[in-house]
């Protein structure tokens, strides 16, 4: 069996100007990165009167280390409808190098539903998140030197907020002392780093809708507080003019192509555990523009990526989602209902059958309180045995769910067919989307809705230093903005080792956090952190390159 690179090594690429074309992208619009890749310039959308396409979210069940193919089922999807003729765009999210080199490989989707160059989009790609690594670097460095050069702005350094950035997993970094060496080597003080996909500088990029929105949302970032308590931003710190020119390019978005040809804008991947977990509203707005269908994902399962997708991304882009897809494998909801991993290849009808009602809530969630019509996309692995493929679709039948197998991984496209004309089936259904809480909610009426409406728990607790945030951030003005939940994705709750549906739990958040660029509260629960470290065996050790310049291991 090959593996995803040999099948993407494998592929005959089209120049990336007919995949333009085939978009519908005039070639004055694109800045050309090599053959099989590009930029396209904001000014398309400006320029481009065409109404809207239809959006199609890809959501999933709550991830197991069994794996749940969100991705793959995209990309497979964005080719299915291909395969029926319709015009369709694809908007992804890219890859993080911390992942890449620690614990899964590559992130292009897999088998024959891939994005590629593969290669090219799992490691540097066209730059974006480096640059945005330098952006948010360089306002910690005017933030620092501000303090060394006398601290006009009389910074409590104790209550700085803002951390560095490196798009690697690396623990060492979590908590760090620096300003070492005397006084010409700046003022010592406790730090720590974040992973890019961390920063509020990509959730900015994500969420900005032109470059002038991009500078002022990054000249809106609080980076800490005054001894006097006020909150210190990138704007005083007059760092926002020169981050823009640092992102000026990372903000127009990625074009690439599928295996089958079928036109993807790839572009921003913040983690949707500790982040908001979307592709940029530049990308999707684009795709708008030109697909009749546009597929998109959320990360991780639909009670993180897709609440996030719903509640912050289509709250602030305007944006209506015309269908769901909840993407499952029998494997992992055998998981759900108890079985081992090891034990997995074995048919197994009751695990399955215990493990269905987390299925089931995310379908409930996204029917119910957000309003949206649902399909099932059941990722087929080859040792999925035909009674318990029988029995899913029965289960979910009995609940009025439709529930297609999707064999994109295997056969591409061609794979795809029946849950492309599922999808198209759905877009055509009305639908009243609304989201899981108010504008006008308190902080805590909206953590509490989330809680309460999406992870079906019963409370939230709030710590003595989470309580005070809020009183702080409420005397500021920001407790009127979205929530953005920091929480494990291997459960509705912040307990990782509650699988399936559980209820009856209560979310701790210990930290709230302002992220005044990107426009929303981060709420951090449970043990959830925004640098991880690499496994014990990390992918990296596996990943290699020979002397003809063909990489293996990456996937």
């Amino acid at each position: 069996m090959k593996t995803d690179i040999e099948i993407a090594q494998a592929a005959k690429m089209q120049p990336i100007t007919e995949i333009a074309a085939k978009a519908g992208v005039d070639e004055k619009y694109l800045e050309v990165y090599g053959r099989y890749k590009a930029k396209v310039d904001l000014s398309l959308l400006k320029e481009t009167d065409r109404p809207d396409g239809k959006l199609i979210l890809v959501t999933a069940i709550t991830p197991t280390p069994a794996g749940e193919g969100k991705t793959t089922t995209s990309v497979g999807l964005a080719d299915g409808l291909a395969h029926i003729g319709k015009n369709v765009i694809a908007a992804l999210r890219e890859p993080s190098l911390g992942p890449v080199f620690g614990v899964k490989g590559g992130a292009a989707g897999g088998g024959y539903a891939q994005v590629v160059p593969m290669e090219d989009i799992n490691l540097h790609f066209t730059g974006d998140f480096h640059a945005i690594g330098a952006a948010n670097n360089l306002l910690a460095a005017m933030l620092d030197n501000h303090i060394h050069q006398g601290n006009a702005l009389n910074i409590d350094p104790r209550r700085i907020t803002w951390h560095r950035c490196v798009d690697m997993n690396d623990r060492q970094l979590r908590s760090i002392v620096s300003g070492l060496g005397g006084k010409s080597e700046g003022v010592p003080r406790q730090d720590g780093y974040d992973i890019t996909v961390a920063s509020e500088i990509m959730a900015v990029l994500c969420l900005s809708s032109s470059l002038t929105d991009l500078k002022e949302r990054l000249s809106r970032i609080v980076v800490g507080y005054t001894y006097g308590g006020k909150p210190v931003t990138a704007g005083q710190l007059k760092a926002a003019g020169a981050m823009t020119v640092l992102l000026k390019d990372a903000i127009k978005p990625n074009l690439v192509q599928t295996l089958e040809g079928t036109p993807a804008f790839v572009h921003g991947g913040p983690f949707a555990n500790i982040a908001h977990g979307c592709n940029s509203v530049m990308a999707t707005r684009m795709a708008l523009k030109l697909g009749d269908y546009v597929v998109t994902e959320a990360g991780f399962g639909a009670d993180l990526g897709a609440e996030k997708f719903l509640d912050i991304k289509c709250r602030f882009a305007g944006l209506d989602p015309s269908a769901v897809v909840v993407v499952a494998t029998i494997r992992a909801l055998k998981m759900h209902g108890g079985m081992a991993k090891t034990e997995l290849g074995n048919e197994n009808l009751e695990a399955l059958k215990a493990g269905l009602p987390n299925l089931m809530r995310h379908v409930g969630n996204m029917q119910d309180v957000y309003g949206l019509p649902v399909v099932v996309a059941v990722n087929k692995f080859p040792t999925d045995t035909d009674a318990e493929v029988a029995l899913l679709r029965e289960e979910c039948k009995k609940l009025g769910v439709h529930a297609v197998l999707s064999d994109v991984w295997a056969k591409g496209g061609e794979g795809g067919i029946e849950l492309a004309e599922a999808v198209v089936e759905l877009c055509e259904k009305p639908h009243d989307f609304h989201f899981s809480y108010e504008d006008e909610d308190s902080l805590e009426t909206k953590i509490q809705k989330i809680v309460q409406r999406v992870y079906h728990g019963a409370d939230v607790a709030f710590t003595s230093d989470a309580q005070k945030q809020i009183k702080t951030l409420r005397r500021h003005g920001y407790d009127n903005l979205p929530v953005c939940m920091a929480k494990t994705q291997y459960s509705f709750s912040d307990d990782p080792t509650l699988l399936g549906a559980p209820e009856g739990f209560t979310v701790t958040v210990r930290n709230l956090k302002v992220s005044a660029g990107a426009g929303f509260i981060v709420a951090l629960t449970g043990e959830i952190m925004t640098m991880p470290g690499l496994p014990k065996v990390p992918a990296a050790e596996h990943i290699d390159i020979d002397e003809n310049g063909v990489i293996s291991g990456l996937f």
